[in-house]
């Protein structure tokens, strides 16, 4: 099995290229299925669980074919509506299917889904959108068995929680159904707004996406087109808090600092100078030692629960004490145990971490138990004092596309053995 071993105390410097979001394209590439002819999505990053859904949509019959970083998917050849449990389990989003298939053939089989061990994530708001669009659904054998009597009907449906996977699959269903669909306390998260963009430039009309209350005037058909996937967040947070920890000065290009306001806002507080110029922000620590920030997650545009564990790899080394408080997931502390393998001061109680930093941390042998723990591992060894071995990183290829080279290009001693 594949680890990372990181040689710590470089500080990091230069410029890296953020690749397209993993959060948006997969959705994206579901969201192919409801066209009538070939869709093209550009900017797409090399990863794990892309690769997982365009097998995934191969399966259903569609044709995939890639080129770069663009993958054309033509779902006129779709012939099957069953996403089998092989599939599905190793990746949460390949539910994301279920709203496509049911809004375009009336009918979907699609297992259980698997995906990060962070704790319990049901796909009960799923369910319920699609069942006030006038789907029937029961849950047997692991699998979501749904169908519908002709075309979904539009219908005011409002969340229970803000599910961002639950916003898009109802989302994607009421774009071909009946008339008009109001979605209430919907996520707002970019990812969803770029879902939203693709459709809109498939043919559908969708209104307000990034609002808790998405508007969906359903249509009859979606044509093909193209689009470009947005810059991933969450990548270019990771690098960010790297340069941060480091106390160096990295420039992240092609991306989008609208879609991170909250965590910009704490690498400040962290003590960081952040510019931005169009699609280039670049984070200066001067070699100063961050200090210690609080935090809350919570649903956007408040801070992601994608960037609490980068953000608690930060606060091992800096000045002073923080306060992480996890609102999304129950089990989202896993990484604390291998923090403290490291000399991590931390000290759970619940949903909330104490972490005073420390004056170093001191490499060694840990494991990852999700993706993004994975990368508060890796950055937690660039500080360490030492050689930090990372093992279970398969996790990591899920949701990085080629971070050791991309670090290694900002001076990073890492490398990949098997």
């Amino acid at each position: 099995m594949q680890k990372i071993v990181v040689q710590g105390g470089q500080p990091l410097n230069g410029e890296v290229q953020i690749s397209g979001a993993k959060n948006a394209v997969l959705p994206i590439l579901c969201a192919t299925l409801l066209a009538d002819a070939p869709v093209t999505i550009r900017n797409v990053p090399r990863l794990h669980d892309v690769l997982t859904t365009a097998k995934l949509l191969g399966e259903l019959g569609a044709g995939v074919s890639s080129e770069g970083a663009s993958i054309t998917v033509d779902p006129t050849t779709v012939n099957s509506h069953v996403a089998p449990y092989e599939l599905v389990k190793t990746m949460r989003a390949s539910v994301l299917v279920l709203g496509p298939l049911l809004a375009k053939y009336g009918q979907a089989e699609v297992s259980l889904p698997g995906g990060c061990a962070i704790g319990s994530r049901p796909v009960d708001q799923h369910i319920k959108g699609l069942q006030a669009l006038g789907a029937e659904i029961v849950v047997e054998n692991g699998y979501i068995k749904a169908h519908s009597n002709g075309r979904l009907k539009g219908a005011r449906f409002v969340f229970d929680v803000v599910s961002v996977t639950g916003t898009e699959n109802v989302l994607m269903a009421a774009a071909l159904a009946e008339g008009t669909s109001v979605l209430e306390n919907a996520a707002m998260e970019p990812e969803v707004v770029d879902l939203a963009d693709c459709l809109n430039a498939l043919g559908a009309r969708i209104e307000n996406a990034g609002s808790g209350r998405i508007v969906v005037h359903g249509v009859e058909k979606l044509h093909g087109g193209s689009h470009d996937v947005l810059p991933d967040r969450i990548e270019t947070g990771t690098f960010l808090v790297a340069a941060a920890m480091t106390g160096g000065r990295v420039t992240v290009t092609g991306s989008r600092a609208d879609t991170l306001d909250s965590v910009l806002d704490k690498l400040r507080d962290a003590g960081a100078k952040i510019d931005v110029d169009g699609d280039r922000i670049t984070l200066d620590m001067g070699g100063r030692r961050a200090r210690a920030v609080d935090l809350v997650t919570a649903p956007y545009p408040a801070f992601p629960t994608d960037m609490q564990a980068q953000f608690m790899a930060l606060n091992c080394t800096a000045e002073g004490a923080g306060v992480i408080n996890e609102t999304i997931f129950e089990n989202r502390f896993m990484h604390v145990n291998e923090l403290l393998r490291l000399g991590a001061d931390i000290r759970v109680d619940g949903h909330t971490a104490v972490v005073r930093g420390v004056a170093k941390l001191s490499g060694a042998p840990v494991m990852a138990t999700d993706l993004r723990a994975s990368a508060c591992l890796i950055l937690a060894g660039l500080v360490a004092q030492g050689e930090t071995t990372i093992d279970r990183i398969y996790h990591l290829d899920r949701g990085y596309e080629n971070i050791e080279q991309k670090l290694s290009g900002l001076g990073a001693k890492i490398r990949r053995v098997d």
